[in-house]
């Protein structure tokens, strides 16, 4: 799972435990670990959301000021399906 680079320190921090992602089929599962930094994260959940239940907090909550700041980096191709995944980070795992 990649994350902008602004969001990796924050993440690793645990400031920040939620990513939206607007694809295809999910790219993550439950429990998978994905490297960040000198550690990763581990998916703690991932479920399918509708649009319009992507709120500004929920944008907050993943590192954006807003909806549409989290919309421009939260689709990755031509995917339709939206995506809340949860996590929490790892160091030097």
């Amino acid at each position: 799972m990649q994350f902008t680079r602004r969001l990796r320190e924050p993440i690793m921090r645990g400031e920040i435990t939620c990513s939206v992602r607007i694809w295809q089929s999910p790219r993550v599962k439950t429990g998978g670990r994905y490297k960040l930094g000198a550690g990763a994260i581990e998916v703690t959940s991932i479920r399918e959301i509708g649009l319009g239940q992507i709120t500004a907090d929920l944008a907050r909550r993943s590192g954006f000021a807003g909806v549409v700041d989290l919309l421009k980096t939260a689709k990755h191709g031509d995917g339709e399906k939206v995506y809340l995944v949860e996590f929490e980070y790892h160091p030097n795992t």
